[in-house]
């Protein structure tokens, strides 16, 4: 099978398309004909060395994809010709490939309504952006929410998430991305290259940062008493606070497909619409990673890998 690999950290240059074996699924697996992956901000952030993970190369990157169940390995309950998408568990990766083996606890039924890319281009962002504004911020209605970069592909299911739930969305974004923003549920959009939140904002009950650097600062200021803010921009864990009267998180999003079964619930009622998709080839990977590193890439960028 064809998979884009990495041999060492370092910048969008080591990735390499190239001829790899065909896995084989053990005992509880099943092997998936890859249609779609997605692109993610830990991609580049695993390729460069900047996340805390061990890897042994050559390695395959690659946390979510969508595809078709081609052989399932003993113990599974998943039959072969199903269509599937999933996000692998911590310590495992593999999207950027022709096929996968992955546990069948993991996967579940693709969306009805969704292709394969567009599926991809959901599964990690949504199954975050869930974790986040349900189960860790656990967001009311009625409550002001601050969700920091708001075009991305995390951020934009968490604006939706927080509006279906009947929150107060204030979003950052450029200039040009505020109408995409907005038809996603954000009710006040902040130009981050102009203002800042951190002047502008005060009395959020709830904030989320997928950006880092000086939005952590951002994020804390705006909170009333009480408030509470998601990380998932700074590192493992969440950022120290500031001031005692306030909370930060760090969402544990788990893999399950029971998890993945509630973004299916959501996305197929309607409640969560797509992101905006750029559609590349495993060939243009360093291009993917380019773009994905500069971070301004509107919704997410997916591998159209299956014909």
């Amino acid at each position: 099978m064809k998979a884009v690999r990495i041999h060492a950290h370092g910048g969008p240059s080591v990735l390499v398309l190239e001829d790899v074996p065909d896995p084989v699924p053990a005992t509880g697996e099943v092997l998936v004909a890859v249609k779609a992956a997605s692109v993610n901000a830990a991609d580049w952030k695993v390729r460069s060395g900047d996340l805390p993970v061990t890897l042994v190369f050559p390695h395959i990157l690659g946390r979510d994809f969508s595809g078709v169940v081609e052989t399932a390995g003993p113990d599974t309950d998943i039959e072969p010709g199903t269509e599937v998408y999933a996000v692998c568990p911590p310590g495992m990766e593999g999207g950027y490939a022709e096929k996968i083996s992955i546990g069948a606890q993991y996967v579940a039924r693709k969306p009805k309504n969704l292709s394969h890319v567009e599926a991809a281009a959901i599964g990690l962002a949504a199954l975050t952006a869930l974790v986040t504004i349900e189960d860790t911020l656990k967001l009311k209605r009625g409550e002001k929410i601050l969700i920091q970069g708001g075009a991305g592909g995390v951020a934009g299911m968490a604006i939706q998430l927080a509006h279906h739930l009947g929150a107060e969305v204030v979003t950052t974004a450029r200039a040009e991305n505020h109408a995409y923003v907005r038809s996603l549920g954000a009710d006040q959009v902040i130009d981050y290259t102009k203002e800042d939140p951190a002047v502008l904002l005060g009395g959020c009950d709830a904030a989320f940062d997928t950006v880092g650097g000086s939005c952590i600062a951002q994020c804390f200021a705006v909170l009333k008493p009480g408030g509470r803010a998601a990380f998932i921009a700074g590192g493992a864990g969440a950022p120290e606070a500031p001031r005692e009267d306030v909370t930060a998180l760090r969402p544990a999003v788990n893999r399950s497909r029971a998890l993945m079964d509630r973004v299916t619930a959501y996305v197929e009622a309607g409640i969560l619409k797509l992101p905006e998709i750029t559609a590349m080839s495993l060939s243009e990977a360093v291009r993917a990673h380019q773009l994905s590193e500069a971070k301004h890439v509107r919704g997410k960028l997916v591998f159209e890998i299956g014909d």
